[in-house]
């Protein structure tokens, strides 16, 4: 209710902080409070939106970074023990519900049961011998009868362009996590992907550089082959789009449309260069904007005013490639007959719907496409580069790349074997899982779907469709030109390793609303989350049996209170698959940096450096502290490994895990018994300094300069040196202007709260005020309302 009335005040308000605009005393008080019990905003409901903005925004303030790491989290630990020494230890959030009941004077922390408890101490003393032995799939991994067999793809990266960290963790990073768990479940489980390589960008990028389409293709297809392997993603195969495999499916997909009479023919306006001899697709064509008369508009949209263009409506077009005047000519395209596959669709959808995970995103942008009946989608273009259309009249033509692009998966599994359809035709025993960020839900829900209904040949259609919102990063967008963000490319030079990239990265994953990197952010989970809470736990366990057991597990004489912290490591374990066979990546890892807490709590409550000098009973004492310590730290490394697979290896080194208990079960086991050695124990993490980040910062920010603070609070979305007259400059901030207009409309049809309104409306204002100074201009001050200019 506290909370719910701060959220309250903060919205009805408006401002950014408890008594205004600026931090207060109220605010320090408050959040140093709240700190060491929530540690991050994503402790908060979701709804309390304000009050994880303003959490967020005193965490990552430099004085709170300071206070959390010298004197809140050391005071946590001694209460913690304090309170421990009182009563029994506080249970996990997901044990109890809140309720309005009366609290009870013994044990109303917890819900633990004696079932529970006695389940969870069963299980640990069965052992390793009672974990399933590590499913070894043969080469290439194909469907096994009986078994669960699990098919994953993450929407194929366009070939065009080097990824950003938004584009990695959209769809590569998050398909490998979920395709890692897989595998530790001893699910049978294929991961495919590679580079969508065809279509209109790659033909302009390969004009742009003198290259031929194919050589462009095969520059990137490196470049993103690269960057994955340094991020030690796990695909099964990596492959790509221009291979005859893809032209023989694609086109037999085609054929079967035709026959099943679900394609269209109809005659599109559309312009021809004479001097090119070719019809042009939308981006070789520039022109007046019709709408905002923008003379750089592209032939599918205006960057100024962000409205959709038909490009025979551009006044003065020019062809991009020879700039000639193109006229407007009528040219036969193919259609695809969506109206006709609606009722197959729905019905799909229902059935998909309802025995599937689907994220409230990807259901909600279906509906949306569907809502108001579908129409025929072309699914030919006029170009040299794609798919060839095999059938007379349109033999000039390619197939739309958003329509070849999704058999991209079946092409990719045929390359890795040639028995691709026990995956791809085989919907009885394989679940699809598709891995994607919002923008690609539609081809992937509509587009896609009908297209293999149609072709009626026992396709398996997609079970889970899985879509994040968008990473930003900082307060603005990624930007290649303006050297704005980190690019994949770019991650390992900052001397930070993969698995922290990776960590950070599915940390905040954005899930269920778009999320942004932040430097500072970064830092403090590096140094708060993985330094001081998961590998102290981890380095300390281990450390405990070397230093005082030379190296050897010693005997564990398990307590009352031992065994109910088995069954509330037992319960986050369980929590931990509910949320990952949910595909919850985000959340799930929450449960891994739990455990660990746990963990130090239990470590710092018992002592086991200072009972390790007493007499036999306390050294008894320390030695079952320390075994179970140590077994809690062999399953995170298990737990750890979709996330961050070389910590977990290496802590697998460390402790000598054996192989064998390298598998996920749903009970806390003990993998490490007596008399088990362990290998040289050494710190898996590094502090990140101040220094270090400021310096990555300014070095990935387009080449910020210190200006002076914005009048709001709200920091501008880029601050980057301004260089007048930069026409790539000065597009990419028209774009951005665009889509935050469109963002801060869509937010008011929403009705979202006037807060968050506020604080989009002064980003737009930054943007535009950019914009204002790059096209060389004195930027406007907004005229408060009521007020009108002379």
């Amino acid at each position: 209710k506290l909370l719910a009335h701060i959220e309250q005040n903060l919205s009805r308000r408006g401002t950014a902080y408890l008594a205004g605009d600026t931090k207060s005393v109220a605010d320090v008080v408050v959040w140093g409070t709240l700190f060491p019990v929530l540690q991050d905003e994503t402790s908060l409901p979701s709804e309390l939106q304000a009050l994880r903005t303003w959490f967020q925004s005193m965490t990552l303030s430099e004085a709170c970074r300071k206070a959390a790491d010298s004197v809140l989290m050391p005071k946590a630990l001694l209460e913690f023990k304090s309170y421990l020494q009182k009563q029994p230890p506080p249970c996990l959030a997901m044990e109890r519900p809140t309720s309005n009941e009366p609290e009870e004077e013994e044990g109303s922390e917890h819900a633990l049961t004696e079932e529970e408890i006695t389940a969870a101490v069963d299980a640990w003393a069965r052992g390793a011998a009672a974990l399933p032995k590590p499913w070894q799939p043969q080469k290439p991994v194909l469907p096994v009868e009986g078994m669960r067999n699990v098919l994953i793809t993450s929407a194929l990266p366009y070939v065009n362009n080097v990824p950003h960290l938004g584009n990695i963790i959209g769809c590569v990073l998050s398909a490998d996590t979920f395709a890692r768990y897989c595998r530790l479940r001893n699910w049978n489980t294929l991961y495919v992907c590679g580079t969508d390589e065809y279509g209109t960008a790659t033909e302009t990028k390969a004009v742009e550089e003198g290259l031929t389409p194919q050589e462009i293709c095969n520059k990137y297809n490196a470049i993103h082959a690269d960057i994955y392997r340094w991020f030690n993603i796990s695909f099964d195969y990596f492959g790509r789009t221009t291979t005859p495999y893809q032209t023989t499916i694609a086109q037999d997909i085609f054929q079967r449309l035709l026959a099943h009479g679900f394609l269209l023919q109809d005659t599109v306006e559309q312009l021809r260069c004479e001097d090119c001899q070719r019809f042009l697709a939308d981006r070789f064509v520039e022109g007046t904007c019709p709408f905002c008369s923008y003379e750089e508009a592209r032939g599918d949209q205006c960057d100024k005013c962000g409205k959709l263009i038909n490009a025979v409506e551009l006044k003065n077009p020019q062809c991009k490639l020879c700039r000639g005047v193109p006229v407007v000519k009528p040219t036969q395209h193919l259609f695809l007959d969506l109206p006709k596959l609606e009722e197959q669709l729905e019905a799909w959808l229902e059935q998909s719907w309802a025995t599937g995970d689907w994220t409230a995103n990807a259901r909600y942008i279906t509906r949306s496409w569907i809502r108001d009946g579908l129409k025929p989608r072309c699914i030919t273009r006029d170009l040299k580069w794609g798919t060839p259309v095999p059938l007379d009249g349109f033999r000039d033509k390619v197939f739309y790349v958003w329509f070849d692009a999704p058999i991209g998966y079946l092409s990719i599994t045929a390359n890795y074997t040639d028995q691709w359809e026990r995956w791809w035709k085989n919907p009885q025993q394989v679940e699809l899982y598709n891995f994607m960020a919002k923008d690609n839900v539609p081809f992937h829900s509509v587009i896609f779907p009908c297209s293999l209904l149609g072709a009626d040949d026992n396709y398996t259609l997609v079970n889970h469709l899985i879509a994040t919102e968008y990473l930003n990063y900082e307060d603005g967008k990624f930007s290649k030109s303006r050297g704005v963000g980190v690019f994949g490319d770019m991650a390992k030079d900052t001397g930070i390793p993969a698995d922290i990239w990776r960590f950070y990265l599915l940390y905040l994953r954005p899930e269920g609303q778009d999320s942004a990197f932040s430097w500072s952010d970064l830092m403090l989970k590096n140094n708060s989350e993985l330094l001081n809470n998961l590998g102290n736990f981890i380095n300390r366990a281990g450390m405990f049996v070397c230093k005082f057991f030379g190296g050897t597990v010693p005997n564990m004489a398990l307590t009352p209170d031992d065994k109910r912290v088995l069954a509330r490591v037992t319960l986050e374990l369980r929590q931990y698959h509910q949320l990952l066979e949910k595909v919850r990546i985000r959340d799930a890892l929450r449960c891994i940096l739990s455990i660990s807490r746990h963990g130090n709590q239990y470590i710092q409550v018992n002592e086991p450096w200072k009972r390790i000098k007493g007499d036999e009973k306390d050294r008894q004492r320390a030695g079952t502290v320390t075994g179970v310590a140590v077994n809690m730290a062999s399953m995170l490394a298990i737990m750890l490994q979709p996330y961050m697979p070389s910590v977990s290896l290496a802590i697998q080194g460390q402790l000598c895990i054996p192989p064998d208990c390298f598998v996920l079960s749903h009970d806390f086991t003990c993998t490490l018994p007596a008399g088990h050695h362990v290998g040289t124990v050494s710190p898996l993490f590094q502090k990140l300094e101040n220094d270090q980040v400021e310096a990555l910062r300014k070095r990935f920010g387009g080449g910020q300069a210190k200006q002076t603070p914005p009048p709001s609070d709200h920091p501008p979305a880029s601050a980057t040196v301004m260089v007048p007259g930069d026409p790539q400059l000065i597009q990419e901030l028209t774009e951005e202007v665009a889509k935050q207009g469109n963002h801060i409309r869509q937010l008011k049809t929403n009705k979202a709260e006037k807060a968050q309104v506020n604080m989009e409306v002064a980003k737009l204002l930054e943007l535009k005020k950019q914009l204002a100074l790059a096209e060389g201009k004195s930027p406007e001050v907004p005229v408060p309302k009521g007020k009108r200019k002379k």
